[in-house]
């Protein structure tokens, strides 16, 4: 037996060298005995040697953190000269075609800070394996192409651990002599180890039932802490919903007798889509008007989804390899947003959707963090579950059904689900599954896979048409960029009359194409990427009358808003002197005068006015600024809401008036759009000084996202009331974990001159928890992220304060201070001064000796290196 330390930088993995698994495990019976310190797992492996694998080949098993005690071969015991043992691997050489083997060894739950594999929770044992946790359970080859059945035994404390979970059916319980039970798990599909899961602990179970499209009956069931039991069935009535769209609208029934949903409190995700076992953070389960505001009651909708629809985008059908997560991931996000617009507005959930990609995956295209939806290489794959993988994904399933439409779609998808149902496919199978279904060629769209980067789109005006150029800059690996092809739904309007001209779909494949317009003698203005058809960047030189024409008539949803907040950036910026716009004032006034009119007219959808009057954050307007400088950023968009909404108050302060309402709380959108627009309005009289307004609110507020709303106004305003409102806000509910994150993130928003201090004493305050991901985020991925100001302090403060944190996390929680460095990935567009400093403060985090493989690749990527 050797033992081996890797003394190196680690090395990448690279798709190139992939290779089918040499072994196969057909089926798996685990055996656990719980125990805080000492967990003592046995796993027997029916193994067998696969078609392609050279019979010299060894049995390579992952383990990680784990204390080997006994291994077996057909029964036989293997001495330690029959295997070797590294911290990593346990690999067999000469192994038969076909054996069982067995091995038994331990694991420490209470000391697994990094909340991957089998950890402790509140005292609740759970596990996360995705993407390679379950080599920190027990040894075995944790890769996704090995699809297993699972038989799973699990014994102990009746007292401490009443309810004990897996996947499956359950198939035997019953007590042991010393106070233990056990329970017995068979889940009848294979699967790979990453959609394994474990549950023990003292919940409260709330249940329901649903009925299949084929007449079968299966039972829900969601667990929490028994103080919890009365805020789940939002989350039951969400999971009820997602099951019969997904029947409706892809033809997927559920297939188990059983779906159990578990809420922890500490979890580095949002959930995880373990097969009829979904884990979730509690943020994403627990709701009630008091406790809840409707954008919670909408992300719970979204998320019980999207881990639902996972059971067949994801679990029935898996990925061969890491390289291929946006297969399960985009294709997944996309069926969730197609989901959410259903139940509620479908023009804002687009813009919902659009925001979040702008605001977290253009910024990772146009930064050393850039790389294709489908990654040639890695070090560390937990650093891949990205807004590229996820959120650009699911941009690529949405032109996919725009290219074949809505029918070809739907039969490509079935085509692609029933070929490769019980497999781990790729992405090659996903796009051959439309080109078949669909008879048309995809082969040049693939390079929205293959390539990193955002395409920009040119728009040049000529006689009786248009000319649009494609062009996408080098990214980090990838300095030549063939042209893809690019969907682009389109209207033209005529310039005085406003009046449709002509719509339709254009395919952009080549590096110029041209777009001809019927004009009937009017001047066209060009709307381009109705619904937003594409993840591309426009440059159209649009004078602002043009624009507030479009802003007035366009038929389109979502260009109307996009019009319309590319202005609010426009003036925000020109305000902090960072663009020019001429007749500032001029272009103000008219563009008030318009968003008067939406607010006059917002009867038929609420809360699509309220995000036409929302400005753009300052972390949004970093973005599209050409050079940040972030106290002039804060600085002009203060401006900005100022000078509009002193414009606007008359109509806002009527709205706010009429939007009000006594009747009992409903989350549904009926409901949600009229409070979303009320607090929107809100929002910009706190801006004319009306603090007192949003105050008395927050006092008398009968649910919590009105509550929230007068709040976070107070807080993020920098009003006089701030203080007061944090305070009241805090004394109320902090009984309560999940309430308080908001608070935290508030605080985090504190103003520049003040903003570290208060920051730093939330890390010593009683709410925080430097072990649970949510508090975290909540103070210093807000701080980081979105109060630009003082995290990019001229002084270095805000940077090493955030490196001296990350350095702290990433001895627990590697994955997570990994995720947190992405707020520097766009350290480079930083005015010359900060942008000096942010390096340097890379320079000491990469440099830094003992980093955890997962910061080693962030801070190693965002340096260039």
């Amino acid at each position: 037996m050797t033992q081996e330390v890797a003394a190196e930088a680690p090395q990448p993995i690279r798709l190139a060298d992939y290779q089918p698994p040499a072994y196969q495990i057909d089926s798996v019976d685990l055996d656990f005995v719980l125990d805080a310190k000492r967990t003592v797992v046995t796993s027997k492996l029916v193994i067998r040697r696969g078609p392609n694998a050279n019979g010299a080949a060894p049995l390579i098993l992952n383990g990680e953190d784990l204390k080997l005690v006994a291994i077996a071969v057909d029964d036989q015991a293997l001495a330690p000269a029959d295997y070797t043992l590294t911290e990593k691997t346990l690999s067999i050489a000469g192994s038969p075609a076909s054996f069982t083997l067995t091995i038994t060894s331990i694991c420490s739950p209470e000391a697994n800070t990094s909340l991957s594999g089998l950890y402790l929770s509140n005292g609740m044992f759970c596990t996360q394996c995705e993407a390679e946790g379950f080599r920190r359970i027990t040894y075995f080859p944790d890769r996704p192409d090995v699809l297993t059945k699972f038989t799973v035994r699990i014994e102990a404390d009746k007292k401490a651990y009443p309810v004990l979970l897996s996947n499956g059916n359950l198939i035997a319980e019953g007590d042991l002599e010393g106070g233990k039970h056990f329970v017995q798990w068979a889940d009848p599909h294979p699967k790979p180890a990453y959609l394994f899961a474990l549950v023990g602990g003292d919940l409260a179970c709330i249940e329901d039932s649903f009925k299949t499209v084929s007449g079968r009956d299966v039972a829900l069931k969601v667990f929490v802490q028994p103080q919890n039991k009365d805020k789940c069935d939002y989350t039951l009535d969400a999971l009820k919903r997602s099951m019969r769209w997904d029947e409706q609208t892809f033809g997927r029934e559920y297939d188990l007798d059983i779906f159990m949903i578990v809420a922890v409190d500490h979890f580095n995700f949002g959930a995880m889509e373990n097969k009829g076992l979904n884990i979730f953070n509690s943020a994403y389960v627990l709701a009630s008007p008091e406790t809840a505001t409707d954008q919670d009651y909408e992300t719970i909708e979204s998320i019980v989804a999207h881990e639902y629809f996972h059971n067949w985008s994801g679990n029935r059908v898996t990925c061969r390899d890491w390289f291929q997560l946006c297969l399960k991931e985009g294709f997944t996000v996309f069926r969730d947003q197609e989901f959410s617009a259903d139940m509620r507005s479908r023009p804002v959930q687009r813009i919902k959707d659009v925001r979040r990609l702008w605001a977290y995956q253009f910024p990772e295209d146009a930064g050393p963090l850039a790389h294709p939806p489908r990654p040639s290489e890695y070090i560390t794959i937990d650093n891949f579950y990205t807004a590229t993988v996820y959120e650009k994904g699911a941009e690529l399933a949405r032109m996919l059904k725009l290219l074949l439409g809505p029918e070809k779609f739907r039969a490509a998808s079935d085509l692609y689900f029933d070929t490769h149902d019980g497999t781990a496919a790729t992405v090659e199978d996903f796009v051959t599954a439309m080109e078949e279904a669909s008879g048309k060629d995809l082969s040049q769209f693939r390079h929205w896979y293959t390539d990193a980067g955002c395409p920009m789109l040119t728009i040049t005006e000529q006689a009786d048409g248009f000319k649009v150029s494609q062009k996408t800059e080098p990214t980090p690996g990838q300095p030549e960029k063939p042209a893809r092809h690019i969907p682009i739904a389109y209207a033209a309007y005529g310039e005085k009359s406003g009046a449709l001209l002509q719509e339709g779909l254009l395919e952009v494949r080549d590096e110029e194409t041209r777009l001809e317009i019927n004009s009937n003698g009017e001047r066209p203005l060009l709307s381009l990427l109705n619904g937003f058809s594409a993840p591309v960047k426009l440059n159209q030189a649009r004078g602002v009358s043009e624009r507030l024409t479009l802003m007035a008539h366009d038929r389109d949803p979502f260009n109307k808003w996009a019009v319309t907040n590319g202005l609010w950036k426009d003036l925000c910026l020109a305000h902090a002197g960072l663009t020019d716009l001429d007749n500032k004032q001029a272009t103000l006034e008219n563009f008030s005068a318009e968003l008067g009119k939406a607010l006059n007219g917002a009867g038929d959808d609420p809360s699509f006015v309220a995000e036409l009057l929302k400005v753009p954050s300052a972390s949004e307007l970093a973005q599209v600024s050409g050079e940040i400088h972030p106290q002039k950023i804060v600085e002009g968009r203060k401006e900005v809401c100022r000078r509009s909404a002193e414009l606007l108050k008359a109509p806002l302060r009527t709205a706010y008036e009429q939007l009000h309402t006594d009747a009992p709380y409903s989350p549904d959108a009926d409901q949600a759009g009229p409070r979303t627009l009320k607090n929107a309005c809100l929002a910009l009289l706190v801006a004319t000084g009306e603090d007192e307004l949003a105050f008395a609110q927050s006092k008398s507020a009968t649910n919590m996202t009105d509550e929230a709303a007068a709040t976070a106004i107070l807080a993020t305003a920098n009003s006089n009331y701030r203080k007061q409102a944090l305070d009241q806000f805090y004394d109320k509910w902090q009984a309560n974990s999940l309430v308080v994150n908001k608070w935290l993130a508030w605080r985090a928003m504190a103003p520049a001159d003040n903003a570290l201090q208060e920051i730093k004493s939330l890390l010593d305050h009683p709410a925080f928890d430097a072990g649970n991901p949510n508090k975290v985020r909540a103070v210093l991925g807000v701080f980081s992220r979105e109060n630009i100001a003082p995290f990019h302090a001229g002084d270095s403060s805000g940077y090493d304060f955030f490196i001296d944190q990350l350095l702290s996390i990433d001895g627990k929680n590697p994955q997570l201070a990994a995720r947190l460095t992405t707020s520097l990935e766009s350290w480079r567009k930083l005015e010359p001064a900060r942008r000096s400093l942010a390096g340097k403060a890379l320079d000491r985090l990469a440099s830094h000796k003992g980093l955890s493989s997962n910061v080693y690749e962030m801070a190693s990527r965002l340096k260039g290196g």
